[in-house]
């Protein structure tokens, strides 16, 4: 029976199992989750603003408690997760997420609805680190620009259709109640990725040995016959790697090395500015779709969630882009991203109010303004070390949590002094000073030969 036993073990360690796809399936749910626990306030900002008596300063102030919370807890989650791993950390920020959550739902003053917010920021920050890191150990590089645009999908994904369901859940109980439910998924997620998902893949029960060769080296003995034609695709990119100014680079094998890198510090500006045009967008387009469009409730909920919809296809279309027809330069989609979103955000200042021709503009809009998106988290790891991408990527999302918190809170005053016509100008400034920070970094490239 033992003999028996051992040799179905060995059958499952020597078949080519795909288990890194139920990991990235693990972070589609989780950081969706996530994303609609941060996302719900933006549809219930009407409702918090009547109970409270709040002006769009104060709201601004308070949704930038979030990325207040979520920035300062960035670089020591990278240091801890480095140094101890991520399973136990990431699993209680999960519950601590759907806690956070919960208070907001009980809260009975605008001072407990502002702890609660920038809790939800602390509890929330670690796992964007996690998934990074996760994805970086369990995926080789083909296609971690694939796993990185599934990833960040998922938080695209919340804002289209957390929009419709809370606008029902308002009708049905009240705003109080989105709070409530919302809180429940979280607790469960943290149960399965503690039993799922291992910080090694060769600890893991259900990945196999060869998978985690996979995972290592990139590719399987049957890959090595197409390496001619991998050197026919980077040749044929040579005009691009001019354009891009692709580079062969030492890894930044030290703290020290990250520190100093403009590299890793362009980037990080870069973020600052499209996560700011990203949550901008979710905390205040239902607020433009009631106040300005005068759209009822739930025709506001589809329409704000359209942006989302294309923010998920524009996540998984570029991601497949920068792996695929650009062979893991990531450079070009976020150059791509930060140019068209310069035109779309001007574009809104001439916004239809008829809801399908808005919601297509808005769908188009999230789209060009996610193909780029998920790389700027996937270009440290062509920079930095295994060992210290925890920590670079701690520092780009650092800053692109500031850019939540900036952004926000800015179209909150432009509001109160000004109107929308402002904040869509000040949107495609946002994208046009990333378009220009692009050009002043590298493209870090694999076994690149200088032109």
């Amino acid at each position: 029976m033992q003999n028996v036993i051992e040799q179905n073990i060995q059958t499952i360690l020597k078949k080519k199992t795909k288990f890194r796809w139920i990991v990235v399936s693990m972070i589609f749910l989780v950081y969706m989750i996530a994303g609609a626990d941060r996302a719900n306030i933006g549809v219930i900002v009407p409702f918090i603003k009547e109970s409270f008596k709040l002006t769009n300063t104060d709201i601004g102030a308070m949704t930038s408690l979030f990325y207040l919370g979520y920035a300062i807890i960035q670089i020591p989650a990278g240091f801890f997760f480095g140094r101890y791993g991520v399973r136990k950390l990431f699993s209680l920020s999960i519950i601590l997420t759907s806690l956070a959550t919960l208070v907001m739902g009980v809260a009975t003053s605008v001072f407990q609805l502002k702890a609660a917010r920038l809790l939800l920021g602390f509890s929330e920050g670690p796992l964007n680190i996690g998934i990074v890191t996760t994805i970086n150990r369990w995926f080789p590089p083909q296609e971690k620009g694939t796993a990185t645009g599934i990833f960040m999908s998922s938080i695209k994904f919340a804002p289209a259709i957390v929009p419709p369901i809370c606008a029902w859940i308002i009708l049905v109980f009240g705003w109080r109640e989105v709070f409530y439910l919302f809180a429940i998924p979280g607790f469960i997620s943290a149960v399965l990725w503690w039993w799922l998902v291992k910080d090694n893949p060769k600890d893991s029960p259900y990945c196999s040995k060869i998978e985690v060769d996979y995972i290592n080296s990139g590719i399987t003995a049957s890959e090595d016959t197409i390496n001619s034609k991998k050197l026919q695709k980077i040749n044929s990119l040579r005009w691009l790697d001019k354009i891009i100014r692709t580079k062969k680079i030492q890894p930044l094998n030290t703290n020290r090395e990250v520190l100093f890198s403009w590299n890793i510090w362009g980037c990080a500006l870069g973020y600052f500015f499209m996560v700011g045009i990203t949550y901008a967008i979710m905390t205040w387009v239902p607020t433009y779709l009631v106040t300005v469009k005068k759209f009822s409730i739930i025709k506001m909920g589809f329409v704000a969630a359209a942006p989302w919809v294309g923010a998920m296809l524009g996540n998984l279309i570029g991601g497949w882009l920068s792996d695929k027809i650009f062979d893991k330069r990531r450079k070009p989609v976020m150059i791509l991203t930060a140019a068209s979103t310069v035109c779309m955000m001007y574009s809104l200042l001439y916004a239809p109010n008829d809801p399908i021709v808005l919601s297509t503009v808005l769908l188009l809009a999230g789209i060009l303004l996610n193909l780029g998106y998920s790389t700027f988290l996937v270009y440290p790891m062509g920079l930095a070390s295994k060992e210290k991408c925890p920590f670079a990527a701690s520092i780009i999302n650092t800053a692109g949590s500031l850019g939540g918190a900036f952004a926000p809170f800015v179209v909150g005053v432009l509001l109160d002094k000004f109107n929308w016509d402002m904040v869509f100008t000040f949107l495609s400034t946002s994208s046009l000073m990333t378009l220009l920070i692009l050009f002043t970094i590298i493209e870090p490239m694999e076994d690149y030969e200088e032109i």
